[in-house]
């Protein structure tokens, strides 16, 4: 529960839209696991990215921010 709260926090901070992490975890494919997803995103200057874990096709947001260090758009 402490990471999901965390994840809406950060996402408001940085103004990413919960609409656009769904969309992004729905076009990928996830296995068990943690995952780092990084993603160009239209309207964002650097690629936004995404930190999650999935346990038996729940899908837990840990983080999410701009990835300053990837590719500048």
């Amino acid at each position: 529960m402490i990471e999901a709260f965390m994840a809406k926090r950060r996402a408001k901070l940085y103004e990413i839209p919960e609409t656009t992490i769904v969309q992004i975890l729905a076009e990928a494919d996830l296995d068990d696991g943690n995952h780092e997803l990084i993603k160009d995103i239209e309207g964002f200057r650097y690629s936004v990215k995404i930190i999650v874990s999935v346990e038996n096709s729940d899908i837990t947001v840990i983080t999410c921010y701009p990835f300053k260090k990837g590719k500048k758009q």
